[in-house]
């Protein structure tokens, strides 16, 4: 299993400092193998797929706006999202991709996107060519921009950006509007326009995600989100497609809300989830992934060196 680094317990307290990451984003891509990149909602969740051994995290804008109660229509801001890119960064030590949904705005609201979500510990961003109000891409109804407009956007971020390792997802939403052709083109010229990830979203078949690998030549990320237009494919399949990355972006937050549902159904028919606690993590546990006695060592020593300062002080007085 792997561990985090050890860091110092102000910065994990009061998140002074984004750690140092063990590899990049653009590391990984060099690699031969497929990348499952689990989404996550929260730093807890995030400290548990790094403690599991994932390589990279997703902070995916369905869950986060499940987490707030809210559809994923857009609504959620720049600086909610920012604010937790900083929490999940400061507690892990493995690259995060940041969905940008359509980067805020125009191309001058992607160029802020860029700067604060990189300032704030993002590995790399995805944006969209969807129009606003934007759509799950499952969802039938979605618009998307002309391809001029995500251009726009794309080379904005590249420009943006501070450093070469913060990357630049461009997701095309066009196989569910325009087609699949017009999908394909908008990847090749996104890829022109300076993206380094491409992501077709809402894929519908086997052939088509084969027929878009073979079409466009660059890093590719696909989604396995459930409920949705494209078949469930492993890994192993998709890796041998040529696919890069692949994100299960709203997997952890249905699957807590479903456990959630149910231990809440045991408590309401029975009064007692002491028959249930099979379906709950231990405080020990959890404990043990937050780490939480270290904190408490930090406090002791802190006390111990407060009370050896005022006995020398009332001693030498």
């Amino acid at each position: 299993m792997q561990t985090p680094f050890t860091l110092p317990f102000h910065s994990i307290l009061w998140g002074y400092i984004v750690p140092r990451l063990r590899w990049s984003l653009r590391e990984l891509l060099r690699g031969r193998e497929a990348i499952p990149v689990p989404g996550v909602y929260a730093p807890s969740v995030a400290i548990l797929a790094e403690r599991l051994g994932f390589k990279a995290v997703y902070l995916s804008g369905a869950a986060l706006t499940g987490l707030l109660g809210l559809p994923d229509l857009g609504v959620i801001t720049l600086s909610e999202v920012a604010m937790f890119t900083r929490y999940i960064a400061d507690k892990i030590t493995i690259p995060m991709i940041v969905d940008a949904d359509t980067g805020f705005g125009e191309a001058i609201n992607v160029a802020r996107a860029v700067r604060v979500l990189e300032d704030s510990g993002a590995s790399a961003i995805q944006i969209e060519d969807q129009v606003l109000p934007k759509k799950c891409g499952h969802l039938s109804g979605k618009e998307v921009v002309p391809a001029e407009e995500m251009v726009k956007k794309i080379v904005m971020a590249v420009e943006s950006r501070r450093s070469d390792e913060f990357l630049i997802i461009a997701r095309t939403d066009a196989r569910g509007v325009t087609g699949l052709e017009d999908a394909i083109e908008r990847a090749k010229i996104y890829v022109e326009a300076g993206a380094d990830i491409i992501f077709p979203e809402a894929l519908e078949s086997v052939e088509e995600f084969k027929r878009f690998a073979r079409e466009v030549r660059a890093p590719l990320m696909a989604n396995m989100t459930e409920f949705g237009r494209s078949p469930l494919l492993s890994l192993k399949e998709l890796e041998e497609m040529g696919y890069k990355l692949v994100i299960f972006p709203a997997t952890t937050f249905r699957a807590s809300m479903m456990a959630s549902k149910k231990i809440l159904e045991i408590i309401r028919d029975k009064g007692t989830q002491r028959d249930s606690l099979d379906m709950l993590m231990t405080r020990a546990e959890f404990y043990n992934l937050i780490d939480y006695y270290r904190y408490e060592e930090e406090d002791k020593k802190v006390d111990t060196k407060a009370r050896e300062i005022v006995k020398r002080v009332k001693t030498s007085s």
